[in-house]
């Protein structure tokens, strides 16, 4: 038994806002994959529910002239199978497959999955390159907010009480010809969470980086995006010299800690490891992707 002691079930994303506003302390629930954890482990502080699964607002998913619309409640399963994400940012469907098992590939949502915080959520990094905004609405209406600084601290997003993740805008003519990838670490290759996650986006133009994206998760106390390494890729040819580089000055951006799961020296090799494999896959994407 889940010690549930209110529960309701919107109609409409404005009916969530409205129930959320009225009752102070009242957590959303979509998929459950996450809540559900919590109830189990008797956390009082998800105790009233509000239910906003397959809400038709958040199931939803299109193309308007440069942009992207993905609705914050498909689950991974339904990104996994959209021919749109699979056209357009294939990086996220195919982190989407990383993710646990099918059972909770086919109830968890990609929004759950960034406004629970995880510093290991698998679509977080994905996110990072991409660079959506986020369509928020709450009491007083819908807002926009980026990606990068959603994540404010451990399990802590820039969503208050109140407010409803919609959904995720993608701007196409950011994405042209940046090809990107995902990798998880992790000790298990299913039902486990990260031990990294690393994404890369890379633009490559006759052999010369336009423009290199870099995010990692669990490298710190939120999904990060590594500035000073992307930084260091700019105008120059992808070279072994260069990978070297760019790996040096993650030592910059990198904060990994020392856990059961992997000690901080570990994850550091891990982190340069992954980073210059999928610099090498991003750049290669890009690079296929002109011809």
């Amino acid at each position: 038994m889940f010690d549930i002691s209110e529960y309701f079930k919107a109609k409409s994303v404005e009916d969530a806002v409205k129930f959320l506003a009225a009752q102070p302390g009242a957590k959303l629930i979509a998929g459950g994959t996450d809540v559900l954890v919590k109830l189990r482990h008797h956390d009082g502080k998800y105790r009233n529910l509000v239910d906003i699964h397959d809400l038709p607002d958040l199931k939803k998913c299109y193309v308007e002239g440069s942009k992207l619309f993905l609705g914050s409640g498909l689950t991974f399963s339904e990104i996994m199978a959209n021919e749109l994400v699979r056209r357009h940012i294939p990086v996220l469907a195919e982190a989407s497959g990383t993710v646990a098992g099918p059972q909770i590939r086919n109830m968890g949502t990609v929004g759950g999955n960034i406004a629970n915080g995880a510093t290991s959520a698998d679509t977080a990094g994905p996110m990072l390159v991409l660079e959506p905004e986020l369509l928020i609405q709450g009491p007083k209406g819908q807002r926009k907010a980026p990606i990068d600084g959603f994540h404010t601290g451990p399990g802590q997003v820039s969503l208050a009480a109140d407010e409803v993740l919609i959904g995720f805008e993608f701007n196409l003519d950011r994405l042209n010809g940046l090809g990107a990838s995902y990798y998880k670490y992790a000790m298990r290759s299913a039902m486990d969470i990260a031990t990294i996650g690393c994404a890369a986006g890379v633009t490559l133009e006759n052999g010369i980086i336009k423009e290199l994206r870099l995010a990692l998760t669990v490298a710190a106390p939120t999904p990060i995006r590594c500035r000073t390494a992307e930084a260091a890729a700019l105008g120059q040819s992808l070279t072994d010299d260069l990978l070297a580089k760019i790996k040096k000055a993650l030592d910059e951006d990198i904060k990994p800690r020392t856990s059961w799961r992997a000690s901080r020296e570990f994850r550091t090799r891990i982190i340069k490891t992954l980073a210059e494999r999928m610099i090498r896959v991003s750049a290669r994407i890009s690079e296929e992707g002109r011809k």
